[in-house]
C-alpha cells in the first residue's frame, strides 16, 4: 500500500506495551506520530526511543500522542524498555506497538505485502525499511512522512517543529519559510487574494508579488 501525504492513515488494531489498541480510536481528536523500527536492541533506535521519552511532555503540549513501532514479539520489548532506561536514562512513557505480524509496517508500506513467517529470526537488515516517522492529525490524514536509514538517528525536534508549522497553517492561510521556528515570520498563503489578505493581516512586506511577509498569527 502507497502513503502518501493527504492519503488517510490506515487503522489497524495491534498489542502494544501499553495493551491492546485500535489506532483511530487510540488517536481520538489529537494529533499522533507513529514512529518505526526494524528491530528491538538496535543500537540508533535505542537512542531515539530513550529521547522520546525525554522530550514526550513537549508532545503534550501541543496534543500530539506518540507511539513506537517494532518488528518483534512483545515480550523482547520488555527486556529493550530496561536496556532504554538504563542507556538513556528514561524508559519509553508511551506505548510501542508489537509489529511480530507484519501487519503495521505493510499497511504503512514499510514492507512488502510478501513478507511473512517468524519475526525473530528476522535482522534489522532484513526490516531496514521500517524506519519510518509519521505524523497523523485529527482527521486522520497523513501530514509528513520521513523515512530513515538505520546509521542516522532521526531528529525528532526537527519532527517538533513541523508540528508546530502544521498546526499553524492550518488554523490561519500562511505557510513558514525556511528554517522557520515557533514566533518567526511567515509567508501568506498562495491561495489568499491581496483583498482578502487585506481583511486578515492588514499590511505586509512584499520582497515580491508572490512572497508577502507577516509576522506569526498569534
Amino acid at each position: 500500500m502507497s502513503i502518501q501525504l493527504g492519503t488517510a492513515a490506515p487503522d489497524f488494531e495491534a498489542q502494544t506495551t501499553e495493551g491492546p489498541i485500535n489506532f483511530h480510536d487510540w488517536m481520538g481528536d489529537s494529533w499522533a506520530v507513529l514512529f518505526s523500527h526494524p528491530k528491538d536492541f538496535t543500537p540508533i533506535c535505542t537512542t531515539e526511543l530513550g529521547y522520546m521519552a525525554k522530550i514526550k511532555p513537549e508532545f503534550d503540549r501541543r496534543g500530539v500522542k506518540i507511539i513506537g513501532l517494532s518488528v518483534d514479539p512483545l515480550d523482547r520489548h520488555e527486556g529493550w524498555a530496561k536496556d532504554i532506561e538504563e542507556t538513556q536514562g528514561a524508559a519509553p512513557n508511551y506505548p510501542i506497538i508489537s509489529d511480530a505480524d507484519f501487519n503495521v509496517s505493510k499497511l504503512y508500506g514499510m514492507l512488502p505485502a510478501t513478507v511473512e513467517g517468524d519475526p525473530v529470526p528476522r535482522t534489522p537488515a532484513d526490516n531496514q525499511t521500517v524506519r519510518n516517522v509519521f505524523v497523523i492529525g485529527p482527521d486522520k490524514k497523513v501530514k509528513l512522512i520521513l523515512v530513515y536509514p538505520m546509521t542516522t538517528g532521526r531528529n525528532f525536534d526537527e519532527v517538533l517543529r513541523v508540528i508546530d508549522s502544521l498546526q499553524l497553517t492550518a488554523k490561519h492561510k500562511v505557510a513558514t519559510p525556511v528554517n522557520w521556528q515557533q514566533g518567526e515570520n511567515v509567508i501568506i498563503a498562495g491561495s489568499v487574494t491581496n483583498d482578502e489578505a487585506k481583511e486578515l493581516f492588514g499590511e505586509w512586506d512584499e520582497p515580491k508579488p508572490y512572497i508577502r511577509v507577516v509576522p506569526q498569527p498569534q
